[in-house]
């Protein structure tokens, strides 16, 4: 009867993993189908930027909310609701005849992933009871988290070569269908009684506070310094201000923010946004970089991310028993380091050569990427008290979700920037090469984007050697 009950919590497992590697797989999933989309839709710059990103910061500005929703109303049930969701909005984004309603079904996309990601790590704690058994199944959870990322650019590529881009998105719907039959056999529902409500207005500060100091950077780096960069860079900061003081006076906040004080937990917390932002720009500008600058189509420039995948998917699996070996602080300090100096790599690629130092250093980086983000919520929820673990895990989570958005959004609008400084081009290299300018505008188009590129990454390289920093003087302290 226990060998049954082991096998069906693995088996639920299984189910479970469907939607983690689907929600992390979407983030990435348009990096090689962006030029395609850009020449059928046309979108503007910042609406091409909008189109990656609004489904992440309405996954990281829900993932909180929705995680206490689901002890509410039923983990299962919101795990449910959330795939039927993601489902639906996944074929309007399949058939988006404009890029507004494209910007629009990813933000409803978001929506339903930012219920997918808690209930189904909340699920798996109700799985397994054994401690060392759940253990090894949150390192297959994270590591599918992981890997999902740097897998769809690939399954991206694929795809692209045989269908058009809304393939990238119909994709969802088949394996979303067996998350919908399994998981009523093979999932419990599980509720866990607050007699607090959800605090609305937080929310509310959380995700408009977030997407207006975004909207801000996006639109200066587009038109440069104006009023509309102004006021909305002033709502934003004023509403992320106004969400930190509330939620110092909730008896129950949104945010705990007394787990900041921890200075373990912070530099765990700020070493996932610094990896996933370094992450998210490092594969979002090689993939266009592939295309747009070498010339590869999809396919040919998904081969070349294959190394990034598998040891990003390889060191997630096999972090853990790393740590056991080397210790824990010296792992986690060593593969910021690593994932670091994998990033500067790409600085040796240029408009002429230099993709064997992409190969070589996307390798290298997903080496410590991958090691990094397994330990994170192992240090994150080791380092406080146990009352704590459940808030610690959300914004454990919430840290990756917003650290991939952000970096689309700050890095990727700084390479945009650097881009249009370069000369007098179309706003993207994809409307320059299309153009028909010159050669010689053609050249200049490239070389402006590969130092941009290169700008971008060095800095999310430089973020991830601050946070070893950080981790070396904290495990000494």
């Amino acid at each position: 009867r226990s060998h049954r009950g082991d096998r069906r919590a693995w088996w639920g497992l299984a189910v479970l993993v469907l939607p983690v590697l689907l929600v992390s797989m979407d983030m990435s999933v348009l990096y090689l189908a962006l030029p395609a989309i850009t020449a059928d839709l046309d979108p503007s710059a910042s609406e091409q930027l909008w189109i990656l990103d609004s489904y992440g910061f309405l996954i990281a500005g829900l993932l909180i909310t929705m995680g206490s929703l689901g002890d509410r109303i039923g983990r299962r049930r919101i795990l449910l609701l959330g795939a039927s969701l993601f489902g639906i909005a996944s074929v309007i984004a399949a058939f988006a005849p404009t890029s507004g309603l494209l910007i629009a079904a990813r933000a409803l996309m978001g929506v339903g992933g930012a219920t997918l990601l808690p209930s189904s790590l909340s699920l798996i704690t109700d799985l397994f009871a054994d401690p060392r058994a759940r253990g090894r199944a949150i390192g297959v959870w994270t590591a599918f988290f992981a890997g999902g990322a740097a897998v769809g650019p690939i399954i991206g590529g694929v795809l692209l070569h045989h269908f058009w881009w809304g393939s990238v998105f119909l994709i969802n719907v088949p394996v979303l269908l067996v998350l919908l039959l399994a998981a009523p056999a093979l999932l419990p529902e599980r509720r866990v009684a607050s007699g607090s409500p959800l605090d609305l207005p937080s929310v509310v500060m959380s995700v408009v506070g977030i997407m207006a100091a975004v909207y801000a950077v996006k639109h200066v780096a587009e038109y440069g310094l104006d009023a509309v960069t102004l006021v909305t860079g002033a709502v934003g900061v004023g509403l992320i201000v106004a969400f930190v003081q509330r939620q110092r006076i909730l008896t129950v906040p949104l945010v705990d923010l007394s787990l900041l004080a921890n200075r373990e937990f912070t530099v765990a917390i700020g070493s996932s946004l610094a990896g996933m932002m370094s992450l998210a720009a490092f594969s979002y500008l090689s993939s266009i970089y592939l295309q747009s600058v070498t010339g590869r189509d999809p396919l040919a420039a998904a081969y070349l991310g294959v190394p990034l995948a598998v040891t990003v998917f390889a060191s997630s699996m096999y972090g853990s028993r790393i740590a056991e070996r080397l210790g824990v602080s010296t792992t986690f300090v060593a593969s910021l380091v690593l994932a670091a100096l994998g990033s500067l790599m790409l600085l040796g690629v240029g408009v002429d050569g230099g993709v064997a130092w992409y190969v070589a250093g996307s390798a290298v980086a997903g080496l410590g990427y991958g090691t990094v983000f397994t330990l994170v919520s192992e240090v994150a929820v080791g380092s406080v008290p146990e009352e704590q673990t459940g808030a610690a895990v959300g914004v454990s989570e919430t840290s990756f979700e917003l650290g991939n958005a952000l970096g689309l959004a700050l890095l990727g609008s700084l390479a945009a920037w650097i881009f249009a400084a370069g000369g007098d081009f179309a706003p993207t290299l994809g409307e320059t090469l299309e153009s028909g300018a010159g050669a010689g505008v053609i050249d200049a188009a490239k070389q402006s984007f590969v130092d941009g590129m290169h700008l971008a990454t060095a800095i999310g390289a430089g973020l991830m050697l601050l946070m070893a920093v950080l981790a070396a003087r904290s495990r000494r302290r």
